[in-house]
């Protein structure tokens, strides 16, 4: 056998124990091998993706608003996901769907952002874990610093990822194992699949990230009433459950106001050992109370309309709650009451992007036409009567007529002191003291609530 030249052997010897090591640190990553999927999963999954790559660009593009007057968070210019702990055959169907493998992959990136859909985040700042899980939390600590930090991808590229600030309100789509599901919160809402079955424009993305935001505007300071008041609200709505008919109705509201009081004071003598706790207590039910009174007026108030009958015009009678009933958390039925002021919340900001403020009427109109419904993006009629009146202050109600194929907005000529607003659904009122709490997840307040309650692991091994 010939012998290496004396000089060339430290050099070998070196080539060897590298691919030595390689062999032993080499992770197996999923791959596509051909078998067969489920494919629904895959279906979703793609559905998942097309979703996020029309959100993400929406996203950044609306942290150019620059409001004074919203909450902020942090968000970033990708998104990504993971296979991790997957089945074996459900990771064939990332692949095969997103090029998603065990490791962070981004499945969607807006223009500018450094990034391709398929990177592999292998290192964020000098972190690096086999766990994705891990990598996840280290990911979002480093999103909520505001501050650019550098992610190193598998193809051994360094790019550094800069967070976005936005108005508060994370826009985010159901997990592809449950399409369907969706969930209303101050900090984040969860929207279902279904609403990216059709082709969406960037603009009508864009009234998504602005409506969800304007939901956590406009519905934040009640979601946290209910959600740090709930002996408070379970006694209101105990009470309207036992209302029925009109005249019962009306003075359970007037009962509701009065049991305020009187359980604010109970509820600051068990929690509130401070004066100032004591007090936004109390503010917090009068609030509460008021709203209830509010939401029992306008109950009859509908209840009149009904009997005077309205012109016939082709849009959806359902409300949300109506279309959804039991299907989301208590903490979104909150949400539902302040649906109609993100739509105008939405309104009055996507114009100051350059976007068109009838996006949530052509969103509308694609949805319906396909019978997608089970979303909050289909506007029912009360909500459509306030959408032609923000068309009409802003002369865009002929367009606005276009969009809903030509009906006439002589169909929207109620006045809107004569409608009842969001607040007045019926699964709202027949709530019952524990208002049938346990949501998708079995928890009150839905998936988003449970997983912010839930303590996260050290991201030490």
């Amino acid at each position: 056998m010939a012998a290496f030249p004396r000089g060339r052997r430290p050099l070998l010897a070196l080539i060897a124990a590298a691919l030595l090591a390689g062999g032993c640190s080499t992770t197996k990553y999923t791959v596509d091998d051909g078998r067969k999927v489920n494919e629904a999963l895959l279906a979703n999954l793609r559905l998942l993706g097309s979703g996020e790559r029309a959100l993400r660009p929406a996203i950044v593009r609306s942290a150019e608003l620059k409001d004074p007057d919203c909450s902020h968070q942090w968000d970033l210019p990708v998104s990504v996901a993971t296979s991790y702990e997957w089945p074996e055959d459900d990771r064939v169907a990332w692949v095969r769907a997103l090029q998603v493998d065990e490791r962070l992959t981004v499945v969607a990136a807006a223009p500018g952002s450094g990034f391709q859909v398929g990177d592999k985040i292998v290192e964020i700042d000098g972190y690096k874990r086999e766990d994705s899980n891990k990598m996840l939390v280290e990911l979002a600590e480093m999103r909520d610093n505001g501050k650019p930090f550098p992610v190193k991808t598998a193809a051994g590229r360094t790019v550094t990822l800069k967070p976005v600030q936005v108005c508060r309100g994370y826009t985010r789509l159901a997990p592809p194992a449950t399409p369907g599901y969706q969930d209303f919160h101050w900090l984040m809402s969860i929207h279902p699949l279904q609403v990216f079955i059709p082709p969406v424009t960037p603009d009508e993305a864009l009234w998504m990230v602005l409506w969800t935001q304007g939901l956590s505007e406009e519905g934040g300071a009640r979601m946290k009433t209910y959600h740090y008041s709930k002996e408070i609200v379970s006694t209101l709505f105990e009470i309207a459950s036992l209302a029925t008919g009109l005249n019962a109705a009306a003075q359970a509201a007037k009962v509701a106001v009065n049991q305020a009081a009187t359980a604010a004071a109970t509820a600051a003598a068990k929690s509130a050992s401070e004066a100032a706790a004591r007090q936004a207590l109390e503010q917090a039910a009068r609030q509460i109370s008021q709203q209830a009174a509010k939401d029992y007026a306008q109950k009859v108030g509908e209840e009149v309309a009904k009997s005077v009958g309205r012109q016939g015009v082709n849009v959806l009678r359902d409300s949300f709650m109506a279309r959804m009933g039991m299907a989301v958390s208590s903490l979104s039925w909150v949400a539902t009451t302040v649906f109609d002021d993100a739509d105008r919340w939405a309104y009055d900001r996507i114009a100051k992007l350059g976007g068109d403020p009838l996006a949530g009427a052509t969103l509308h109109q694609k949805l319906l036409d396909k019978g997608l419904i089970q979303n909050a993006f289909v506007l029912e009629e009360e909500r459509l009567v306030r959408y032609a009146a923000l068309a009409r202050q802003t002369q865009r109600e002929e367009m606005l007529a276009a969009v809903l194929k030509g009906a006439s907005l002589e169909a929207f000529t109620l006045k809107l002191t004569d409608l009842p607003e969001s607040s007045s659904e019926p699964a709202a009122l027949e709530m019952a003291s524990e208002m049938a709490e346990q949501g998708p997840g079995g928890t009150s307040g839905g998936l988003i609530d449970a997983l912010l309650r839930m303590p996260l692991e050290s991201g030490d091994d």
